[in-house]
């Protein structure tokens, strides 16, 4: 130790001693002890699975019903009641001025943000000193009116932040009640590093020495900047080194186990590599297929004290089974491939993406034509099922990627078999509107097979109850295999990733990240509490390492399992530059080199704008508006409502939209208003739709309704523009998805009840067109092209087998009238579901099924029959696509004229039109470009099997098409 450090030692042992000597004059204020970073509403599942709060404007993939200011959540995400507007609900007004001795040691004020500076609201006038008090054996406490322990300090010099420090931090340093710059003493440099491996508690004294507050401090800021060389280091097991990022721990050690679940173990110690903060250990080659954990000695701010830790890797590769211990594999060793899949080549490209978005369970669940043991298995899509063979169908008819919800490790269903319990009743054998469904369901909710699976455990490694078994090499085999199975039958396999929060945080037995860098990789509320607004912890992927782990995970995604596409969950809680940062690591993936083309990757999220990090209160997000010229996507909310109608927390579900009946089926609810309002609501909803069948273009140019030339971002949604992006591929447009009702138990609520079966079926046909036949990225819910219900449970994440079935045979139904859904989120809606779900008229058969989903595959058809589905840019769309009856007198409410101009496109026909007759009647349209044309009915329809459409009528003679009631019609004009 030099001369120097030996004087900062006594000086900061004296300052010690003099502190404890003080005598506070003030009383000390007693805080409340802070709720669990994972505490949520009453009645919240344990789980932490997703819900819907019971009312407010967001709605996850169901996306914002009005304009979002960051005070609300998505409907399976409900925000704690501890985490409003930031600020936790019983925290109380900051410090301010601190006149009295303010001491919590269980929270977090002081943000340390880098090397040299804490930011702080606190009093730094008056002759205040401040300090950062630290111990290496993690025990401070406040005892006697002073603080107590084994001591050492930083001493801190009042500053001003720097321009980048402000543009970094604007929560900091923006707004009314801006935080204190504090400089770390330029002679106290050199304990940074010590500092961060122990506990850290800001400290203000007052000219006299006497303690006036006191704090526990946020890391993650001082952790980027002092360990910045850690983003280029490799972690996880490489062959022949196991690392894991641990700058804050004062011990590592490698448990290496001989089994996935004996206790005979061996303990092997890590080394730290100062500079970048990773502990690493060389492995040689028989320890492949071992099981391991790590035990991490860490200061824990959860727990008050310094810790070991057992925690599994977050950068795991595979898994025993429920996670308890991670397993040294190489991904490329050939037992862990199917047969075939070095070779594996992926289907051509199509320009009309079309995705399909399917839960891995329900594919096969209810299937049997799978074996039994491979039900709700990823080996179920490697057999010749129903399911398969309606895929490669669907497949053959124009859609392109299957989206598949979490497939990754989850937290919330056993992964044995033997350890789960399924429900012990005759469900079918129960009324249709019966309570007794829900009630024998939610028994056995916490333990059965069934979840959505938006509960992240580890990243990068296939879930275990999707395999035949969960300890071994089967659930990597397996995914594979699957992967393999779907690309041979045409479509490419897309993942639905859940980066933006984990199952838990700070000690909790399923909390990983956290237990190894505790306070880094979750976002931090201004007093240290995980802020919780997705569900659950919310991750923070604007600190490097939690963005590097997003990154790494996708790219192993990419290369290992041949992923050709991911959709983030709540992606507008990422930065942007983070969701920009996995695009160029896809991009730099090549065949030569990794074996995949990344630039064929595609991605897309929810860009949702909510929480503490609405309107870009800490960075730039990955929001809707901002992500416009990416070219990444992002689910359009807009459309769907507009055909919907209203919105995913109506109190009433009896809305109307364009396709549910507010085109001349009125159901009577005054929630629709007068006849002059639902005409006025219906012509704004035509609007948006039209927007949306542009690519939701914010400068696509028509004219609206009402006569007025606008831009798509100049037609309002809810406060909002409707029009945001800036190339119809970045629109992602849908009618419905695995959150909220199903078209068809929304349509079930809208339209009249007395709408015949025959007629129910058009309308699902009319509003999946308007996805399937507009510019962008078509999105559609796996088992609508047939009619799919899930009993009008508007949140099935844990609504088991029964309500979330798949049906691929007509004869079983479509799953409606199983019963009243599960009671926690759907009870306030029973009243208007009891007498539908009573009604047998409502439950189609296989001629209403089968119509369906004929009429599904004419419109997939009909996309890839010609580019003109598919314009790639907005200069294109705007040339191309127009509404020719848009705000003239011929604008009938309840129908849409789409009109593409094909020349120089397509070889065959010189302009498709598309008439969305919402109306139950015949409606004329005149279009002046066609006068004198050749047109007719597409070749597709006018082979459909639909007597119907293909009355569908041109008259040259003026260019009149004639559309009956409740019907998309496709024109084609001869070239």
């Amino acid at each position: 130790m030099s001369p120097k450090a030996v004087r900062m030692v006594a000086l900061s042992r004296v300052l010690a001693r003099l502190a404890v000597l003080a005598v506070p004059l003030a009383p000390v204020v007693v805080a409340t002890p802070p709720v669990s970073p994972g505490l949520a509403p009453a009645g919240y599942a344990a789980a932490h699975a997703h819900t819907h709060p019971p009312a407010g404007p967001v709605a996850e993939t169901g996306g914002p019903a009005r304009a979002s200011t960051g005070a609300a959540a998505p409907p399976h995400y409900p925000r704690s009641q501890n985490d409003r507007d930031g600020r936790r609900a019983d925290e109380g007004a900051p410090p301010g001025n601190v006149d009295r001795t303010d001491v919590d040691l269980t929270r977090a004020r002081a943000q340390w943000i880098d090397r040299a500076t804490v930011a702080w609201r606190t009093d730094v006038s008056g002759g205040s000193r401040h300090y950062l008090a630290y111990s290496p054996r993690g025990d401070i406490r406040h005892a006697g009116g002073e603080l107590r322990g084994d001591i050492r300090l930083i001493r801190l010099r009042p500053g001003t932040p720097t321009e980048a420090q402000r543009r970094r931090y604007p929560h900091l340093f923006g707004g009314a009640e801006p935080y204190a710059a504090l400089r770390v003493d330029p002679r106290d440099a050199g304990r940074v590093t010590e500092a961060l491996r122990g506990q850290v508690v800001a400290v203000a004294r007052d000219a006299s020495g006497r303690l006036r507050a006191a704090t526990g401090v946020q890391l993650p800021g001082v952790l980027d900047d002092v360990y910045a060389a850690a983003a280029k280091e490799p972690l996880g097991y490489t062959g022949d080194r196991l690392a894991v990022w641990a700058p804050t721990a004062r011990k590592v050690e490698l448990a290496l186990y001989g089994s996935a679940t004996g206790a005979s173990r061996t303990v092997h110690p890590m080394r730290r590599d100062d500079a970048t903060g990773v502990w690493w250990i060389p492995t040689p080659r028989s320890w492949r297929g071992r099981h391991y954990t790590f035990l991490v000695t860490v200061f824990a701010p959860a727990a008050g004290r310094i810790v070991t830790n057992e925690v599994t890797d977050p950068y795991a590769l595979s898994l025993s089974a429920d996670s308890r211990r991670g397993r040294l594999v190489d991904l490329s060793d050939p037992a862990l491939k199917p047969p075939g899949w070095d070779a594996l080549r992926k289907p051509e490209p199509r320009p009309a993406t079309t995705i399909y978005e399917l839960h891995v369970r329900d594919f096969s669940a209810s299937d049997a034509t799978v074996p039994e043991h491979l039900r709700g298995t990823f080996a179920a899509f490697t057999r010749d099922g129903a399911g398969m063979r309606e895929l490669r169908r669907l497949a053959r008819e124009g859609l392109t990627h299957v989206h598949l919800l979490p497939a990754f490790d989850f937290a919330t269903v056993p992964e044995r078999r033997a350890d789960r319990t399924e429900p012990d009743c005759d469900l079918a054998a129960l009324p249709p509107d019966s309570e007794l469904q829900q009630e024998c369901v939610a028994r056995t909710a916490a333990t059965d097979s069934y979840n959505w699976g938006y509960d992240p455990l580890h990243y990068t490694v296939p879930e275990g109850s999707y395999a035949t078994d969960p300890d071994g090499d089967a659930r990597i085999r397996e995914f594979r295999a699957m992967v393999a199975a779907l690309n041979r039958a045409g479509l490419r396999v897309v993942m639905d990733v859940v980066y933006n929060h984990t199952h838990a945080a700070g000690q909790d037995a399923r909390s990983v990240l956290d237990r190894i860098v505790p306070g880094y990789y979750h976002r931090l509320l201004e007093d240290g509490a995980v802020a919780t607004s997705t569900c659950c912890p919310n991750t923070a992927p604007e600190h490097t390492m939690m963005g590097r782990l997003v990154v790494d995970s996708v790219v192993t995604w990419a290369r290992q399992y041949k992923v050709d596409g991911f959709r983030f969950d709540l992606m507008g809680h990422h930065p942007k530059a983070n969701i920009l940062a996995v695009r160029r690591a896809l991009d730099a993936l090549t065949p030569a080199k990794d074996g995949v083309d990344g630039r064929s990757i595609i991605l897309y999220g929810e860009g949702w704008d909510f929480g503490e990090v609405a309107g870009g209160a800490r960075f730039e997000q990955a929001t809707q508006a901002n992500m416009a010229g990416t070219g990444i996507g992002t689910f359009n909310d807009r459309l769907r409502d507009a055909v919907r109608g209203g919105g995913p927390f109506d109190e009433d579900p009896r809305v109307q939209g364009f396709g549910s009946g507010l085109a001349g089926d009125p159901n009577g609810a005054p929630a629709n208003g007068t006849p002059e309002q639902r005409r006025a609501r219906l012509l704004h909803l035509q609007d948006q739709i039209k927007v949306g069948l542009a690519g939701n273009l914010r400068d696509y140019a028509f004219t609206a309704s009402d006569g007025r030339h606008v831009t798509g971002a100049r037609i309002d949604y809810n406060g909002s523009p409707t029009g945001y992006t800036a190339a119809p591929g970045e629109a992602v447009t849908y009618v419905e998805a695995h959150d909220n009702e199903t078209l068809y138990d929304a349509l079930a609520f809208k339209l009249p009840q007395a709408t015949g079966m025959a007629d129910r079926v058009r309308m699902q046909t009319l509003s999946l067109a308007t996805v399937l036949l507009g510019q962008g990225t078509a999105f559609v819910h796996a088992g609508g092209e047939r009619l799919r219900s899930k009993s009008l449970d508007r949140n099935s994440y844990d609504s088991g087998d029964w309500f979330n079935r798949l049906l691929w045979d007509c004869r079983a139904g479509n799953g409606f009238g199983g019963g009243l859904p599960p009671r926690a989120d759907n009870e306030a809606k029973w009243r208007y579901a009891r007498p539908l779900l009573a009604d047998p008229a409502l439950r189609p058969g296989c001629d209403a099924i089968e119509a369906a989903r004929d009429r599904f595959g004419e419109l997939l058809r009909v996309r890839v029959s010609s580019p003109a589905f598919a314009l790639g840019s907005a200069a294109e769309v705007q040339r191309r696509v127009s509404f020719p009856l848009s705000g003239t007198p011929g604008e009938i409410p309840g129908v849409i004229t789409m009109r593409i101009d094909t020349t120089g496109l397509d070889a065959r026909w010189r302009s498709i039109t598309v008439v969305f007759n919402a109306t139950p009647d015949e409606q004329r349209q005149q279009v002046p470009a066609l006068d004198g044309a050749a047109v007719a009915l597409h070749p597709v329809q006018a082979a459909s099997g639909d007597d119907v459409v293909r009355r569908a009528a041109f008259d040259p003679a003026g260019g009149v098409l004639t559309v009956p009631g409740r019907t998309v019609a496709v024109f084609v004009e001869a070239a």
